[in-house]
């Protein structure tokens, strides 16, 4: 009765149309696909009726602020629905499906592993596809902060878990092929074990590195050819000596722009990943059928060949809003982003 539109039809089981390519709120041009039909037969609405919509793309977008919104609206549900599950926060700046992070209950022995799986198997959040979780008060919404305290208490060997052979979100292109993936678990609880380092002070590089930067406390991202020309690096980074003290790092095609930023940081990682296929490590053992990975870590995020193009906009529109910005909000205090990047900043 509240509704502004009725759309009034059906769905005829098994008949399939092509749909897309077009943008979406990962930030890429989604592939064409067939998906089911809807047919409609008839539109009712009300007088002066309000079409509610949204504009989606790279984060930040309009969509980035509403699912944010609605995290802080839910957040009181979370303990309630999931009693152990103290905090939780998806990051929109990965399309949100791409990253969660977690405080739990660590009442025993790895009890924060059946919070992690809970979260997993809890309505959307089971499109969740890597979810860091700790057991000490810090900001989640703090990316860097919360990437520390992990690094800081983690134990690869027992603390990383990858799950093989799984659903994934269907925009999500980094898997073996569509709506097919894997997920990966994190856990950093605890004390500290380690002073994190954050200098770089390697002098020699593996064949290949261009170029290395610090994102934060413990992590790296460094630059590396295409997949198709060095298909092996993330071996050799793994093995040199001059990462050795760094917990992880990230390989990308674009080191400079990955961590100009939080935003480009975790957008650049996390959206064209997928852990089953490109976690990697010094040294992975199977123990008690557990892969145990020795650090450092590698996430190898560089993009694939077929991966969905980078969504950007026109370059009118993106002189107009950079001229205009300041009119769009005179108050200051919005991140404005590369505008000819729609928008990460």
């Amino acid at each position: 009765a509240s509704a502004e539109f009725a759309l009034v039809g059906e769905v005829p089981p098994h008949e399939r149309k092509p749909e897309g390519p077009f943008g979406d709120h990962y930030g890429y041009y989604s592939l064409q696909h067939d998906y089911p039909l809807f047919r409609v037969h008839t539109m009712a609405h009300r007088r002066d009726a309000i079409y509610p919509a949204t504009v989606v793309g790279k984060p930040r977008q309009e969509d980035f602020f509403i699912g944010d919104l609605l995290q802080e609206l839910l957040s009181p549900l979370f303990p309630i629905v999931m009693p152990a599950v103290k905090k939780l926060w998806s990051y929109g700046e990965t399309g949100y499906h791409s990253l969660a992070a977690a405080i739990v209950k660590q009442r025993y022995a790895r009890e924060a592993m059946a919070s992690a799986f809970r979260i997993l198997g809890e309505g959307q959040l089971s499109l969740t596809k890597f979810l860091l979780v700790t057991d000490r008060h810090i900001d989640l919404k703090d990316f860097p902060a919360t990437l520390e305290h992990i690094l800081a208490r983690t134990n690869p060997e027992t603390d990383l878990y990858v799950f093989s052979n799984l659903s994934m979100d269907t925009l999500d292109y980094t898997g073996p092929e569509v709506n097919l993936g894997s997920k990966g678990v994190w856990l950093g609880l605890g004390d500290a074990v380690r002073k994190l380092p954050r200098t770089f002070t390697g002098s020699e590089l593996p064949q290949g590195v261009f170029d290395v930067q610090v994102f934060c406390g413990g992590c790296l991202v460094v630059g590396a050819p295409s997949r198709q020309v060095e298909p092996n690096i993330a071996a050799r980074i793994a093995s040199h000596s001059a990462f050795a003290e760094w917990p992880l790092i990230v390989i990308t095609d674009e080191p400079g722009r990955a961590a100009n930023s939080t935003i480009n940081f975790l957008w650049t990682t996390f959206t064209r990943f997928e852990p089953a296929a490109d976690i990697h490590a010094r040294v992975t053992q199977v123990v008690r059928n557990h892969l145990a990975y020795t650090a450092p870590i590698i996430i190898d995020a560089r993009l694939k060949t077929g991966f969905p193009k980078e969504l950007t906009c026109r370059d009118d529109v993106a002189a107009t809003v950079t001229r205009r910005w300041k009119e769009y909000f005179p108050a200051g205090g919005v991140e404005m982003g590369e505008a000819d990047q729609s928008h990460l900043t």
